[in-house]
């Protein structure tokens, strides 16, 4: 890593070259070692304010269990994002409220009492987070998972409509396992239990991707087709 130079390029213009002292070149070997070393001390600060976390790769997610009667819970996550904004300032970091969001989770939603108080942390108080590509939200009945499912499903299955009298069966079955089945199979098991009426919206997705693949209308039956298609 050493004998690295840089400069700064703008038009028909160049800076002078620099020694670069700090840094890591982005594809190295020792890059991930690195990087997990250097968020080693993050995790102290999250744990010394008797907060859970989790990592995965540059994307940290705190856990806190709040009673609506704590008040002290709500001021310990203060306290804890405060010192994380310190820490990173101190490291030439910065903390994006952008891209910081909170989800309160509860029976009915987010109690207002507890919102009121994140609010004074001038972030970003959701309904529903997405965490490694699935859609929580904060009565944990995956509704909002399921829309974004069967949206993106029925989008790729109208253009896979488009072209399917161009290809053969065997083309087809991959376009519908690789768009739209790789997302029914994706953390289903976080559905297991929901109620019915919400299974069965998924269901419609597979009993349209049957039809497409098939090329059967509505108006048949759809049932022996599923089981041939396993």
């Amino acid at each position: 890593m050493a004998g690295r130079k840089f400069f700064v390029s703008c038009g028909h213009y160049n800076s002078k070259t620099h020694d670069i002292l700090y840094g890591v070149p982005q594809g190295s070997i020792l890059g991930p070692l690195l990087f997990s070393i250097h968020m080693l001390l993050l995790g102290q600060i999250i744990s010394g304010h008797n907060m859970n976390y989790h990592s995965y790769a540059d994307d940290t997610q705190l856990y806190l269990s709040i009673a609506p009667d704590d008040p002290d819970s709500v001021v310990s996550l203060i306290h804890c994002l405060t010192c994380v904004s310190k820490w990173m300032n101190s490291n030439f970091l910065k903390l994006n409220k952008e891209k910081t969001e909170i989800l309160v989770i509860g029976n009915n939603g987010y109690n207002e009492v507890t919102r009121n108080k994140l609010d004074a942390l001038e972030l970003k108080v959701k309904t529903g987070v997405k965490k490694l590509g699935v859609t929580v939200d904060c009565n944990l009945n995956f509704k909002l998972h399921i829309n974004q499912i069967t949206r993106t499903a029925f989008f790729h299955l109208r253009n896979i409509a488009k072209v399917r009298p161009l290809i053969s069966l065997k083309d087809a079955e991959k376009l519908v396992h690789v768009f739209v089945f790789s997302r029914l199979d994706y953390c289903n098991a976080l559905l297991s239990g929901l109620p019915k009426k919400d299974i069965n919206r998924l269901q419609r997705v597979q009993k349209a991707a049957a039809r497409i693949l098939t090329r059967k209308r509505k108006s048949e039956h759809i049932s022996l087709v599923l089981m041939s298609l396993h």
